[in-house]
C-alpha cells in the first residue's frame, strides 16, 4: 500500500477510535510505554493500562487492568508493548472484546497476528509507535 494511503488510515483510525488500552504499560516514567500512555491521555484519548504484573493500581491517574477482558468499556485500539510473540495471543484478546485495531509498537510484529486480524477485519499496524505517528501526522493542528 503507497505512504499516502497508509498515512490515510492512521488517521482514519486515529479519529474514529479515543479509546485506547495499553498492553505492557509500565509504572516507570522513564519507560517509552508509560510516555505514550502520558503523551496518548494528554492528547484526548481514554486509555485504560494494562500489566498483569504490576503491584500499582494506578498509572498517570487511570486504573490498572490486569487483562484486557476486565476492562468494562469499549477499546477501540489494543496498543501493545510487549514481545513479539505474545501478539498472536494478544490478537485473540483484542477479538474477543470488540476492539477493532491491534497496534503494535516500534520493532514488534507478528505474523500469525497479522493474519489473524486480517481473518477477523481488526485493522493490524505494527513496527509503529503511537505518540510519532500522531505527532507526525497531526503536527500542524
Amino acid at each position: 500500500m503507497e505512504k499516502h494511503l497508509i498515512d490515510e488510515k492512521l488517521k482514519e483510525i486515529f479519529l474514529s477510535y479515543r479509546t485506547i488500552a495499553i498492553v505492557g504499560v509500565s509504572p516507570d516514567h522513564n519507560k517509552d510505554s508509560n510516555r505514550v500512555m502520558k503523551f496518548l491521555r494528554n492528547t484526548g484519548y481514554k486509555v485504560f493500562p494494562v500489566n498483569p504484573v504490576t503491584d500499582n493500581k494506578i498509572i498517570h491517574g487511570e486504573k490498572v487492568y490486569k487483562k484486557l477482558s476486565d476492562i468494562e468499556e469499549f477499546v477501540g485500539i489494543v496498543n501493545v508493548f510487549r514481545p513479539s510473540v505474545e501478539a498472536e495471543e494478544i490478537a485473540k484478546e483484542t477479538k474477543e472484546i470488540g476492539a477493532k485495531v491491534l497496534w503494535l509498537q516500534l520493532n514488534i510484529h507478528n505474523e500469525e497476528a497479522a493474519k489473524f486480524t486480517s481473518q477477523n477485519k481488526i485493522y493490524y499496524v505494527s513496527n509503529k509507535c503511537t505518540k510519532i505517528e500522531y505527532e507526525r501526522l497531526f503536527k500542524n493542528i
